[in-house]
């Protein structure tokens, strides 16, 4: 008499399967407030995934956070009663395979089928059946629940709502956060501005109005493109490599680099000729600085410091600032800066913005430029703290961006001459971060 084979329990997902290492992930930065990128390559297992999976497990981390409110809403229409902190596994995997259902077009069959291998552990397993019933359903009926909702709104914390409705608009608001909402492009700087035309050509990518070139999304890995590895450009958002533009001719010029890590306005300071020192308090960081440095053939001094306590042995010619702040502009690219900051952390980064301007002030040779920058769509942390410096520093006054040295873009400038860049410039090529630049000079001595 044979025995009846006993039915297999479905499988746990394997230790490289892309879509447990977003589940990881992601309960990390919703517990913790871990930066996206730190909690999914500390993952074990995901360095180790092919390029594809790779990509897909941060698509899907990276879309779920784009779209955390949107989904929130979606799950609340559909749970009886809301799930509690004891639940939270069984909520992310409900997350997860709402994002694949709803916005990335993955078939129900195995968003649905690969959300209950996820389930397959102790803390969750004992809702399979009601995340199976919730996910079938919300496949059913997401249509007409997503024609309901009011996806910018949802999608934004309330308290950076009202501040950027406020500094911005409603409208110029919303047509931000329908860019932040999309993947964003790859965005290259150059080594060799001579070769745009060249590597436009090899790369098949768009050459943006004040320089740099700009690839689609999705272009696989990128270390296998033309001219990574011969050192030919580094990737680096537009309006992020449009502040060291302000500072005019480098060649032969000394510059500080302050804030530095991972170090793409070093190396454009480098490629342009200046004498760079590149100060930041990570070493972790710095490290990477260093590896694309030596990539690209450029060099620079490296000083692992707190800039706001370094004494800088001379005056510089160009003193460089990105300050840390909530990176607000960011939100496309880093989307879970939406759900870690809180409103009141800008207090605390605002008087960390001072005591930096206030150290970078005395290292500017007179005559010199200091170049004020953060990727923060915040006016605290803007042009409010270069009035506060202008009344506190009489010896330095703003020196006003041209729309020549923005290609023209008129639109990216503020009424004070600041550089202002938000989302939605730019959109029909596929938008811009949001930044931040004030340009100011040290008055010579008489």
């Amino acid at each position: 008499m044979t025995t009846p084979r006993r039915k297999k329990p479905a499988a746990e997902s394997q230790p490289g399967d892309p879509r447990r290492l977003a589940l990881e992930a992601l309960q990390e930065i919703l517990q913790t407030g871990r930066p996206l990128e730190e909690a999914l390559a500390a993952q074990s297992g995901y360095s180790a995934l092919e390029s594809r999976d790779r990509a897909f497990a941060r698509r899907l981390l990276a879309g779920t956070l784009r779209r955390l409110g949107q989904i929130d809403d979606l799950l609340a229409r559909l749970l009886e009663r809301p799930l509690g902190a004891r639940q939270a596994r069984a909520l992310n995997i409900l997350r997860l395979g709402a994002c694949q259902l709803a916005f990335l077009e993955t078939p129900a069959h195995a968003a649905v089928s690969t959300a209950m291998n996820l389930a397959e552990h102790p803390r969750s397993r004992a809702l399979k059946g009601l995340i199976n019933g919730v996910l079938r359903r919300l496949d059913r009926e997401k249509e007409t629940l997503l024609a309901e909702q009011d996806e910018a709104r949802l999608n934004l914390p309330s308290w950076l709502w009202d501040r950027l409705e406020t500094a911005y608009g409603e409208s110029r608001l919303r047509d931000s956060l329908a860019v932040q909402l999309r993947e964003p492009p790859l965005d290259l700087t150059l080594k060799d501005t001579r070769e745009e035309a060249e590597l436009a050509a090899a790369l098949e990518a768009q050459v943006l109005p004040f320089g740099g070139l700009r690839l689609p999304s999705g272009r696989g890995e990128i270390s296998a493109l033309p001219g990574y590895g011969e050192g030919r450009w580094w990737v680096q958002d537009a309006a992020a490599a449009l502040p060291v533009r302000l500072a005019g001719t480098l060649a032969g010029r000394s510059a500080y680099d302050l804030c530095a890590a991972p170090g793409g306005k070093t190396c454009q300071l480098a490629a342009a000729g200046a004498e760079v020192t590149a100060v930041d308090l990570s070493a972790a960081r710095l490290e990477r600085l260093q590896d694309n440095l030596m990539r690209l053939g450029l060099s620079a001094s490296v000083v692992t410091a707190d800039v706001a306590k370094w004494r800088a042995p001379a005056t510089a010619d160009v003193v460089l600032l990105d300050a840390p702040c909530s990176a607000t502009g960011t939100l496309r690219r880093h989307p879970d800066v939406a759900w870690s900051k809180q409103g009141g952390d800008i207090t605390f980064l605002c008087d960390l913005q001072d005591r930096l301007l206030d150290s970078a002030a005395g290292m500017v040779a007179p005559g010199g430029l200091l170049i004020y920058a953060t990727c923060s769509l915040l006016p605290e942390e803007g042009p409010a703290r270069i009035e506060r410096f202008l009344a506190d520093h009489s010896g330095f006054d703003r020196v006003p961006v041209t729309t020549t040295e923005v290609g023209g873009l008129g639109e990216l400038l503020s009424e004070a001459g600041d550089l202002r860049t938000l989302p939605c410039h730019l959109a029909e090529l596929g938008g811009l971060d949001g930044f931040y630049a004030c340009r100011l000079r040290r008055r010579p001595v008489e």
